[in-house]
């Protein structure tokens, strides 16, 4: 008998922890992912036809991934395997592989592998899996916390169906809590207790939609607390909150959520929301985020989305990554949050960053423009125009050719009038209008 069907037996043991003993154990106590397993849904049509196939559930930690799991292992009529990627090899996957193939050559029985943390098995361990998936002698089930386009090889991941699991939403683990205190068997419903609502909104926006979290923090919260002189276990907001180490952040800094996140907090520089960039600086801060990484986005966002609408947005920028190498954290925070501010009022203007991607696109592209010979450090054929020194020129303007015929003509910086461009626009307007085109 395996760990899954053990775990839903009915003689749950009273020892193991609230979030276990709570276990779903099947479709119907299944909390979340209405949008998979919701009825007549992907998932829900699969495992109600028996009808598996290679799977990976990819989402947060807490969202119910091995749970489904468990849930098809003891709904469908196939033989179920789990291995850990943490702690299993190739020799592992053998020996389960070599079984399944025994059992659908003798009993014409599929065999369910899953597969917890399948992003920690490396290249040659999936690859050991890819001929047995490929065949259909096991169907796969993998779970990951990591973006499995990253995480898992391509030939392996065009075989199996990609599930995504989204955080758990408050209706739902609110749903879950009341169910929980009812529960007499599996939860907490031989305790009178007494769940204030400050408590459970602090639970719920504390748990980052994450039910394991939820229910850990709700059980620490019961058993640290006496019951009163009636008997009841009163939790309030205040218990609750000291049961929690810290906001459960979703945030993994090789994962989806570094990456989220500060793809939320440039695009809400970009915006000019200086709340939503400070509330993204705030969350990479907590979760503990590299603050050199976030000071170095700040120089690329002042040079990529400021610029020239107001050059002066890089020197804050820069000097704010010097600040942190120099003050380091905590303090180093309100130099950031000072250029995170700065950078999300100012005005903006791309053209730099447009003007060096067009230029890089024309080199790449079509052919190079050669050095005028008028501009070039030695001259060779002494024959050639010689070169005229703009200073010697009245307004420090003369016409004369800087690329070559083929590209002279060509534009790639094209200046917006915003901010302190607008200046730029208004210089460059003067100067094909002044610019001397006497003979030296």
């Amino acid at each position: 008998m395996d760990l899954f069907t053990l775990n839903m037996e009915k003689n749950i043991n009273k020892y193991a922890p609230l979030a276990e003993r709570f276990r779903p154990r099947n479709l119907d106590e299944f909390v979340g992912q209405s949008h998979i397993v919701g009825e007549n849904k992907f998932l829900n049509r699969l495992i109600k036809s028996d009808r598996i196939m290679s799977m990976i559930f990819y989402g947060p930690p807490g969202t119910g991934k091995t749970t489904l799991a468990s849930i098809i292992a003891n709904t469908t009529n196939n033989n179920f395997e789990k291995l850990s990627a943490v702690t299993s090899g190739v020799g592992d996957i053998r020996k389960v592989t070599s079984i399944a193939e025994e059992n659908l050559k003798l009993y014409n029985k599929k065999t369910i592998l899953f597969i917890d943390e399948i992003h920690r098995f490396n290249k040659s361990q999936q690859d050991a899996l890819l001929p047995f998936v490929e065949k259909g002698i096991i169907v796969l089930i993998g779970a990951t916390t990591e973006n499995p386009l990253f995480e898992v090889n391509s030939a392996l991941l065009s075989r199996c169906r990609v599930i995504r699991f989204n955080s758990i939403d408050d209706e739902e683990l609110r749903g879950l809590i009341f169910k929980v205190l009812k529960d007499k068997e599996r939860g907490l419903g031989n305790s009178n207790i007494e769940l204030t609502e400050e408590a459970i909104v602090f639970l719920l926006n504390h748990s980052g939609g994450d039910a394991r979290y939820l229910l850990n923090t709700l059980e620490v919260a019961v058993l640290s607390t006496d019951p009163n002189e009636d008997g009841k276990i009163y939790i309030d907001g205040q218990i609750v909150k000291e049961c929690s180490i810290e906001n459960n952040i979703r945030y993994d800094k090789s994962g989806d959520g570094h990456y989220d996140t500060i793809s939320a907090f440039i695009k809400s520089i970009r915006g000019s929301d200086p709340d939503a960039a400070i509330y993204w600086l705030a969350k990479m801060i907590e979760a503990g985020e590299n603050p050199k990484f976030i000071a170095r986005r700040l120089v690329i966002s002042a040079s990529e989305d400021i610029g020239l609408a107001d050059p002066n947005a890089l020197v804050v920028a820069t000097s704010a990554f010097d600040a942190v190498n120099l003050i380091g954290f905590p303090e180093g925070r309100i130099p950031l949050a000072e250029a995170t501010i700065y950078l999300a009022t100012a005005p903006k203007s791309n053209t730099a960053y447009e003007a060096i991607n067009r230029a890089m696109e024309d080199i790449a592209s079509n052919k190079l423009s050669q050095v005028p010979e008028h501009l070039k450090n030695i001259k060779i054929d002494k024959n050639t125009e010689p070169y005229k020194n703009p200073h010697k020129y009245e307004g420090g303007l003369i016409k004369q050719d800087y690329l070559d015929s083929s590209n002279n003509e060509k534009q790639f910086y094209y200046p917006k009038e915003i901010g302190y461009e607008k200046s730029i626009y208004d210089r460059l307007e003067d100067i094909s209008k002044k610019i001397n085109t006497d003979d030296e």
